[in-house]
């Protein structure tokens, strides 16, 4: 497995498995599947309540825990210095280990510098290994990355070929800051990655799916792609991208296919936030 280097030295795999809208009894059963095709980094949340699946899973699963990448995300209702430092501790029971590899703030409402003192302890304390955030955007990442001591190194964004993020990569690289991709294969209002005919032709070339060639296409710009399937075969489809590599050529051509490059989600539209905060607060 390829990896990228965060800014503390700690080398995080480029490809992982998520569990977003996996149900908790689902979570068990599809984590233990990807862990069984090979991939050793898992990403959930506070927000998905299959921390204690996704725990099992990898407690049952006869890999050492050091071999594992766990990522997991401090939700809405609980930022907040204290709020947040419990909820640490109680995903850290739910997941049945000493530690989470890469801690995030899920997103950026809320009394996120407090979340962030918390985790920044949590870190020092060696209760997580890395921090970062999830949904910021360029702005809302610029005035954040300023005020904090400890610089964010992991911003999980909506990320594929069709919304590629490219604005919001200079503010990223000033503080080191690596880019995670949800959403790698589509969703969440995007559609067309998988039936894409350029993609297809591309994999043509490897003999590889249109899905494959998108995973590559951001693994080989050194962000972390984490797709999600609960069906083990799609799973060992979406691990099998490190035997090939795109041409200059092949990654400027994908390049043109940009569509939306901050997501189709508006994070600053004040709908969303009451929205998120209501229902999730």
């Amino acid at each position: 497995m390829e990896t990228v280097k965060l800014s503390n030295g700690v080398e995080m795999p480029l490809l992982g498995y998520g569990v977003f809208l996996v149900p908790p009894q689902e979570a068990e059963r599809c984590v233990g599947d990807a862990l069984s095709v090979g991939y050793r980094l898992i990403d959930t949340a506070q927000a998905y309540q299959n921390e204690e699946g996704v725990g099992t899973a990898i407690a049952n699963s006869g890999i050492k825990r050091e071999d594992i990448f766990l990522v997991t995300k401090v939700w809405i209702a609980n930022a907040g210095e204290e709020k947040a430092a419990r909820s640490i501790d109680d995903s850290l029971r739910s997941l049945k280990t000493d530690y989470i590899d890469l801690l995030l703030i899920h997103q950026a409402y809320g009394d996120v510098f407090g979340s962030w003192r918390a985790m920044e302890q949590a870190y020092k304390a060696g209760k997580v290994r890395a921090i970062g955030v999830s949904n910021f955007q360029a702005a809302r990442f610029f005035d954040f990355a300023h005020y904090v001591d400890i610089k964010p190194m992991v911003n999980q964004l909506q990320c594929n070929v069709l919304i590629q993020q490219t604005g919001i990569q200079p503010h990223l690289s000033e503080t080191g800051t690596k880019m995670m991709a949800w959403g790698p294969l589509g969703g969440q209002g995007v559609d067309g990655i998988v039936k894409n005919e350029s993609l297809s032709a591309i994999g043509a070339r490897y003999g590889k799916s249109a899905a494959q060639v998108a995973l590559r296409w951001l693994t080989q710009r050194g962000i972390v792609a984490i797709p999600k399937s609960s069906h083990k075969e799609r799973m060992a489809q979406n691990f099998n991208i490190f035997d090939f590599t795109l041409s200059e050529e092949e990654m400027r051509q994908i390049a043109s296919l940009n569509q939306h490059d901050t997501g189709t989600i508006n994070f600053q539209d004040p709908q969303f936030v009451k929205y998120l905060i209501e229902t999730y607060g």
